[in-house]
């Protein structure tokens, strides 16, 4: 697939960003990487709510070989071949795969502030430490005096 058929057809969807990933494309709206055209098939972004309407139609997980094991990715699913004949519908399974890509990333969001919790905590304790050292470091010193008499 090229970049001018995938624009072609996701006209009806609306507008979409193609970007080069992998051996292939990522596709995404608003920001969102929903689908995947790779090894000549086109890939949606699935979930528990939308991978039974995949599963009903045959659709079977993105998936690819290493040298040791066969890697599937249940994330993404292939598209039904009839569906790129039928822009209307295409446009449909885009939308619900935006979705189910959305709700991926609502829920990624918590680890990210975890994250960034635990890194807003690392440096506080530098900060304190290297606050500490400064203060010690400015303490006054007792002189001996230099005359004993």
């Amino acid at each position: 697939m090229d970049r001018d058929f995938l624009i072609d057809l996701f006209a009806d969807f609306g507008p979409v960003t193609i970007r080069r990933m992998f051996s292939g494309f990522g596709i995404s709206a608003d920001g969102t990487n929903f689908a995947l055209a790779l090894r000549a098939g086109l890939y949606f972004r699935a979930d528990e709510t939308t991978i039974p309407q995949f599963e009903a139609e045959g659709s079977q997980p993105f998936s690819y070989q290493t040298r040791t094991k066969t890697v599937t990715v249940n994330s993404y699913w292939q598209l039904p071949a009839r569906l790129f004949d039928d822009s209307e519908e295409l446009s449909n399974w885009a939308r619900a795969a935006l979705a189910a890509a959305q709700r991926a990333a609502l829920r990624k969001r918590p680890k990210a502030r975890k994250a960034a919790k635990k890194t807003a905590k690392k440096t506080a304790k530098k900060t304190v430490a290297i606050a500490a050292k400064k203060v010690a470091a400015k303490k006054p010193v007792a002189k001996r005096s230099q005359f004993v008499g």
